[in-house]
């Protein structure tokens, strides 16, 4: 059998279904007619139904065929094109372009050391020299290492190279998380040089450390006011400003503790401290 086109499968589809059609209504008119007619006619009738029904089996079983047929072709024009969309599409896929090659990163600019009026030592014979104010680039602490060496000499009581430490731990990180701890013990070590001024008989120098004492302190809360530190740091620069004979700056300092952080532990002493600068 010749195969049939996708046009002329769908003329003839619509040609039998009309058919099928035409010959169902026929039959319906046929079924309708009197029932009273005589015997004869009435079986001539019901032989021309059962004509007119074997002829629309037949024709439904030629629908059903060409419906085949059709939907074989549907199937086919879809993967036909699927087939051509993907070739249209294949020219114009451009492949990635290469990725360019990542420049070398600069060389980091050396960090420059604070003098400490000392005369460095020599190098070691066949160690080449590092030129002046820089610093080798491996083994280089990081922040909780500057911050921790800074701290073990301020508990040794190695006040000087505390500060210096702890300065140098801001200059570099001045907005880590422990920025505001550090300028607070710049202020602790500063009155631990005054103690130790104190005890040796400098009392020339113990009233500047003071006073550098309570300028480190107000710093703490001027420039890191969020710092868990910055309670400590109030009280710490009240008790120095007593000491230097100014109570009534340092009784506004502590009312200004006690309103600003009222649940802070210093908030209590500062409380106490306050009725007594009221007492005497």
């Amino acid at each position: 059998m010749a195969e049939v086109t996708g046009s002329a499968t769908q003329d003839d589809l619509r040609q039998v279904q009309s058919d099928v059609s035409r010959l169902q209504r026929t039959v319906q008119r046929m079924q309708n007619l009197e029932a009273s007619a005589n015997a004869p006619a009435g079986r001539a009738r019901e032989q021309s139904v059962q004509t007119g029904q074997q002829q629309v089996t037949s024709l439904s079983k030629q629908v059903e065929a060409l419906s085949a047929s059709v939907a074989n072709l549907n199937s086919r024009m879809d993967e036909l094109t699927s087939r051509l969309d993907a070739q249209a599409r294949q020219p114009r896929a451009t492949a990635p372009p290469a990725p360019r090659p990542v420049p070398p990163l600069p060389p980091a600019p050396p960090v420059p050391v604070p003098s400490t009026g000392t005369t460095a030592p020599a190098p070691s014979p066949g160690v080449a020299a590092l030129p002046p104010g820089s610093r080798p680039t491996t083994g280089a602490p990081g922040p909780q290492d500057m911050y921790q060496a800074a701290y073990i000499d301020y508990s040794k009581g190695s006040y000087p190279l505390a500060i210096t430490g702890f300065r140098e731990f801001l200059r570099r990180y001045p907005e880590h998380g422990l920025a505001g701890n550090a300028q607070y013990w710049i202020g602790e070590a500063q009155l631990g040089l005054a103690r130790s001024q104190t005890n040796t008989g400098q009392m020339d120098r113990v009233t500047p450390a003071l006073e550098q004492a309570v300028q480190e302190f107000r710093k703490v809360v001027a420039n890191y006011p969020r710092s868990g530190k910055a309670p400590a740091a109030l009280y710490k620069e009240a008790l120095t400003l007593i000491e230097l004979k100014q109570p009534a700056v340092a009784q506004a300092r502590l009312q200004y503790l006690v309103e600003n952080f009222p649940q802070a532990a210093e908030a209590s002493l500062a409380r106490e401290q306050l009725t007594a600068l009221k007492d005497s």
